[in-house]
């Protein structure tokens, strides 16, 4: 669905070049939630700017659905926007129009005549749960409410890509949780393709089945969520599940354990317990269920002086869980 290459955008400030994305490549698949993680000014924005070229690259090649947005100009590029959604952070209403007619807007721009944007209308606010709050103006709605207004908004051209600016980052946790629930039920239900950028690991985990975490314009880590968080060098694996500091237990060594997927079972402490007669402890982790995958990371301590060490750490890794002494 998104296929980017080599992509580079840099800005000025001050008489000094900034770059913002550099040389980047990024592919997501169709169907895919693909999240970019990073902190402020990582280039995140930027980048997702330069999919649908509201920023046009200086280097590099964004193709969507088959077609290179950066080949093209003017109105085949306008035409071409039509097929991408935009979800904004902050909502992007108009003050002075009703629900109903901030998702009209854009159909209006698009120059559907009014009987059937009328109809279209109906169907996108009762796709978001909306449909009785069609005449309430942005003023009169929470914030949820808003942002599922922004999503009605974002489909009324019948995308088959969204791009979603932060789009919980304003939210409370609950409202969040619901909209992460919708976005990733119209996904399935329409087929959709979302490439999001966020800070929230919230939402990597209700929500992506893919990532990269976006460093001073580069990525340092990509592919899918289960396959970096079994990974123990995993910066995703640590972010999702941090561990804290290392304690210490006396007479005891303690290691950090990653499970995902088909071996995303932490029965295996009982297992341990039972086949190497290890007094085995949960230190600290979790085991979660994830938008793609169980997973989770336990720090364990087991005995230094103990005989079958060495075996129950090979049995681990023999079975697939990610093991690496913690520090």
């Amino acid at each position: 669905m998104i296929r980017i290459e080599g992509l580079r955008k840099t800005f000025h400030s001050r008489g000094r070049p900034v770059t913002a994305v550099d040389g980047v490549d990024l592919t997501v698949a169709e169907g895919e939630v693909f999240g970019v993680v990073g902190r402020s000014g990582a280039g995140k924005s930027t980048l997702l700017r330069c999919v649908n070229l509201l920023e046009r690259p200086d280097e590099g090649h964004v193709t969507v659905d088959g077609v290179e947005l950066t080949a093209l100009r003017d109105d085949r590029l306008r035409q071409a926007r039509q097929g991408i959604g935009m979800i904004h952070q902050h909502f992007a209403l108009l003050a002075s129009r009703t629900a109903a007619d901030n998702v009209s807007f854009a159909l209006e721009v698009m120059g559907v005549p009014r009987r059937e944007r009328a109809v279209r209308v109906a169907e996108l606010l009762d796709l978001v749960g909306l449909a009785d709050r069609a005449g309430a103006y942005p003023a009169q709605l929470s914030g949820g409410q808003k942002q599922r207004v922004g999503i009605a908004r974002a489909l009324a051209s019948r995308p088959r890509l969204l791009l979603s600016d932060e789009a919980t980052s304003a939210l409370d946790p609950d409202t969040t949780g619901a909209i992460l629930s919708l976005l990733r039920g119209l996904t399935q239900r329409l087929g959709l393709t979302i490439l999001l950028i966020t800070h929230e690991m919230e939402v990597v985990k209700r929500l992506c089945d893919a990532v990269a975490i976006m460093r001073d314009g580069r990525f340092v880590e990509s592919g899918p969520v289960a396959e970096l968080i079994s990974r123990t060098d995993s910066q995703l694996a640590r972010d999702i599940f941090p561990l804290g500091p290392v304690p210490t237990v006396p007479g005891h060594l303690l290691y950090d354990v990653t499970l995902a997927g088909t071996v995303g079972d932490e029965a295996f402490v009982s297992r341990l317990t039972r086949r190497h007669d290890l007094d085995v402890r949960i230190v600290a982790g979790a085991v979660e269920q994830l938008a793609a995958t169980r997973a989770g990371r336990l720090r364990i301590a087991l005995p230094e002086a103990a005989p079958g060490l060495a075996d129950a750490l090979g049995d681990l890794r023999t079975a697939g869980f990610g093991v690496e002494a913690a520090r």
